[in-house]
């Protein structure tokens, strides 16, 4: 896999949005040990997620975010955020990084994901040590 992803100097913010309690304790531990030092910001549910990338939108534009994001959670599952992201066009000036995480091993669930512009890799959960270092250093 060859990822065009910023230093993790670089980055200033990661946002796990995903309503599983174990995978998010996981993966930020595994950020952790990457060496990371930027923020973590959990979102239980893409709409929480979209009014964290609100409250951004009005800051430093050109900040770069990474984004990992579950399929299905409740409220707004992953389709719709990446629907929302898509449509509004305030947010096309972010740098937005968007992984898709998932359990599904359905090709058309990948094929769709890599429809939206902003989704850099389609990752099958759990994301491993080895993937993460990938994506946060590359």
């Amino acid at each position: 896999m060859q990822f065009r992803i910023r230093t993790v100097e670089a980055i200033q913010n990661i946002y796990i949005i995903d309503d599983d309690p174990i995978f998010i304790y996981g993966t930020k531990r595994l950020i952790k040990e990457v060496n990371y030092e930027g923020g973590i910001t959990v979102f239980q549910n893409g709409k929480e997620g979209l009014m964290g990338l609100a409250k951004i939108q009005d800051k430093e534009k050109s900040q770069p975010l990474i984004i990992f994001l579950d399929l299905n959670m409740p409220v707004m599952n992953g389709w719709e955020f990446l629907d929302a992201v898509h449509k509004h066009s305030d947010y096309n000036s972010l740098d937005l990084q968007i992984f898709v995480l998932s359990s599904s091993i359905d090709p058309k669930d990948t094929e769709k994901a890599y429809s939206y512009k902003m989704v850099k890799e389609f990752v099958s959960k759990p994301i491993s040590p080895t993937l993460l270092e990938e994506i946060l250093h590359s």
